[in-house]
């Protein structure tokens, strides 16, 4: 019973614990002072139905509160209702007494309006009074300040930095210090520097811009001073020739005066189309505004730093040197591109021999003739490499033409140019070499298309035109009537005016050089040699050595090589009209081509020789004696009878060439007859050695016979006086030894053993 009355305690304990903690819960969400999701966590933390239980005190907690404000309002409602019906009565005298006082207020603000007004009137102009009087007397010690300062201000507007900095000068020295205790002098103090630090900031950009826009237009600038130098020259040439003109005029007056009236229209002219390109043509004035490095200059003269502009300029100009100096890699490919090269380049000297004249020490002598020394040795690199890659002759001649003007243009200017004229006769070595190579393939051309026969001509005319082309001179030749044909092939005056068309083009590059006439006109016999030495030479050896060229097509040649011989002195007489130098000089060189056009005689000759001993050879061959035979056929053998057909009609060849010229009959008999008497000593060797041969044990009389029949074949041919001119037996000599052993053979018939006993001794 004991235990039960204390459960029973417990429970009701445990019972008002929890209203208690229900009741603390909701006082601590009435007071809105705490978290309330620590208090719901403790309500919802505890026993499963700790929620309901939560919720219907929270129920029973609003219905005590309804009750107390129930009973607050029913209290308190008969007073609120009093309270309302006297403030009604209240209104109505509460709007009258309204009415009055904003009447009374507004009698007394029109009874004040005057009185305020000039009060204020008067307060102000006090105020303005003493205002003004102190403003005047601060404007009168600002005012200049300030005036300045503005100025400064249109100054640096206007970018007239070297005044402006004047202006500062005066600001700091003379007016700033009067007004110093002022906040707005402090600041303009403050800006001074600043402003100096602009000034020079915007000057030094002026600088760069200038740099940058003298990079861009150096082309432009050296392509205008370019053309001004050749403009210059060709003037000064064309006024050199008026004077000479002009020379002996007190000797013949009438001639003279009409001389001088036309000359005198000629230099006008000219005259005149210079002012046209003069005004056409712009400077580098014109093309480049100077003034942003005279007043970089000026400023930081000014502000001391003259030196360090000096080493900023001439850094940053070495830089731009040695991008103009280098080219670009296809420069060789085109005239252009060289033309570029060489603007730009002269541009960029134009513009620092205009700083050197218009500035004190920013530009001196000395740096741009170190400048220049280090330049020219860059571009003598360069043309040096890039004129290797040229292999046309006229690029090479343009080329050429460029340097000159590029030289005379710099040496305007005061630059010396030497080292690039002699860089000019290195290139002529190579532009010769250009023109050899060219003119290589014009020869193998013409050797290519000639039909070596001699030139028909039909009538006079056509006669005239050959010999318009070629010196040829027969007075027989002369007296015959058309049609007749002359000596040469086709490929004679065509090779004699190419070689003359070679010395023009090789003048080309000596013009404007600087070198005497002496000097032109050896340099001229020099490369001619070259070409007849070397290059004709050359070609001619080659068309000696072709297979298809035949025996008809050698003599040929050998008659065109002696016609261009004789030409040579043509030649001689052609380069001394157009250089003015006699031959009689005992500096004159002489031209090669007489031992060029012997030397391929010669081969031709041989050429001749070697393919008669080859043709005998190839009918030899076909030789097929029957060592063994009985007896002979009774006749020759077949292949010796062709052979020796052959040679009857290949030295008919040699006869029935034209024999107008003394000269040609001599030359082509004599070739005639060295060649038939090669012929006969190579035939009489082919057949001994087919006597001798190691191999042929054994030879019957019959085959003896027959080989004997041949030889008297031979010997006939070699009696019958083929070519024309031999004395005697001569021809007959080179079968001698041949016979003597058939001779010996034939005595002894019957005696094989002897034979080959004989054979073998021979």
């Amino acid at each position: 019973m004991a235990r039960k009355s204390k459960s029973n305690l417990s429970e009701l304990y445990l019972e008002e614990n929890k209203d208690q903690i229900y009741e603390n819960a909701l006082a601590e969400i009435q007071s809105f002072q705490l978290p309330l999701g620590t208090t719901l966590r403790s309500v919802y933390d505890d026993q499963p139905n700790a929620h309901q239980r939560f919720m219907e005190k929270l129920d029973a907690c609003i219905r005590n509160h309804d009750r107390e404000i129930e009973k607050m309002c029913n209290f308190h409602h008969q007073g609120f209702v009093d309270a309302i019906t006297e403030l009604l009565k209240v209104r109505a005298d509460a709007e009258k007494l309204k009415v009055q006082v904003t009447d009374t207020n507004r009698r007394l603000q029109d009874a004040g309006k005057e009185v305020i007004a000039q009060t204020e009137e008067i307060i102000r102009c006090r105020v303005q009074q003493r205002n003004i009087t102190t403003v005047v007397e601060k404007l009168q010690l600002c005012l200049p300040v300030l005036e300045m300062y503005s100025k400064l201000k249109e100054q640096m507007n206007v970018k007239r930095y070297y005044s402006a900095l004047k202006t500062m000068e005066q600001l700091e020295n003379l007016y700033l210090p009067r007004v110093s205790q002022y906040r707005f002098c402090q600041i303009m103090i403050e800006n001074l520097p600043k402003l100096r630090e602009e000034i020079k900031e915007i000057s030094m950009s002026d600088l760069k811009d200038f740099l940058e826009s003298i990079r861009k237009h150096s082309d432009r600038i050296g392509e205008t001073a370019m053309k001004q130098a050749q403009q210059q020259k060709t003037f000064s040439t064309a006024l050199q020739k008026q004077n000479n003109l002009n020379y002996g005029r007190n000797m013949h007056l009438g001639r003279s005066r009409i001389l001088e009236s036309k000359n005198e229209i000629t230099l006008k002219r000219m005259f005149e189309d210079d002012d046209e390109h003069e005004e056409e043509v712009l400077t580098a004035q014109d093309l480049v505004d100077f003034s942003p490095v005279y007043r970089c200059l000026h400023i930081y003269s000014v502000l001391g730093d003259g030196e360090i502009f000096e080493n900023y300029y001439r850094k940053q100009r070495r830089k731009q040197a040695r991008l103009v100096l280098q080219p670009q890699s296809s420069m060789h490919e085109t005239v252009e591109g060289y033309r570029r090269y060489f603007s730009q380049i002269v541009g960029f000297f134009v513009v620092e021999d205009h700083i050197l004249h218009v500035t004190q020490g920013l530009v001196t002598r000395t740096y741009t003739d170190e400048l220049w020394n280090m330049a020219l040795s860059k571009i003598i690199a360069v043309l040096r490499t890039h004129s290797s890659y040229c292999s046309d002759p006229d690029l090479v001649l343009e080329l050429k033409n460029l340097i000159v003007v590029f030289a005379d243009t710099l040496q305007g200017y005061g630059f010396p140019v030497n080292r690039l004229f002699d860089l000019l006769f290195e290139i002529r070595d190579q532009y010769n070499e250009t023109l050899l190579k060219k003119w290589s393939g014009l020869f193998r051309d013409i050797f290519e298309a000639d039909n070596y026969s001699p030139i028909p001509v039909a009538n006079e005319e056509e006669y005239k035109i050959v010999i318009s082309k070629f010196p040829f001179q027969d007075p027989e030749l002369d007296k015959q009537s058309f049609p007749k044909k002359l000596p040469m092939s086709q490929s004679v005056p065509q090779i004699y005016i190419q070689v003359k068309e070679f010395i023009y083009a090789s003048l080309k590059f000596s013009e404007s050089l600087h070198r005497s006439s002496t000097e032109i006109d050896d340099m001229l016999r020099k490369s001619t040699n070259l070409l007849l030495t070397r290059t004709l030479s050359s070609c001619l050896q080659n068309l000696i050595k072709k297979p298809h060229i035949g025996l008809t097509e050698l003599v040929q040649i050998i008659i065109n090589t002696t016609h261009l011989e004789q030409a040579c002195k043509y030649l001689e007489d052609f380069i001394s009209n157009i250089t003015n130098i006699s031959q009689v000089s005992v500096h004159t060189a002489r031209l090669y081509g007489l031992s060029t056009f012997k030397d391929a005689r010669h081969a031709a000759e041989g050429e001749i020789y070697t393919k008669l001993n080859q043709k005998i050879d190839e009918f030899i061959q076909i030789a097929d004696y029957d060592w063994t035979m009985s007896e002979s056929d009774g006749r020759a053998s077949g292949y010796l009878m062709d052979l020796i057909n052959f040679l009857r009609s290949t030295f008919q060849v040699f006869t029935h060439l034209p024999n107008n010229n003394n000269d040609h009959a001599a030359m082509s008999g004599k070739v005639a007859q060295t060649a038939c008497m090669s012929a006969c000593q190579h035939l009489s060797t082919s057949l001994m050695q087919m006597l001798l041969d190691s191999e042929l044990k054994q030879i019957s009389m019959g085959a003896i016979q027959q080989f004997n029949l041949d030889v008297i074949q031979c010997e006939l041919f070699a009696s019958s006086e083929p070519v024309p001119g031999f004395q005697g037996d001569t021809l007959q000599l080179a079968f001698i030894d041949l016979r003597q052993l058939l001779s010996v053979l034939v005595l002894q018939q019957g005696q094989p053993s002897q034979v080959n006993i004989i054979i073998c001794c021979w």
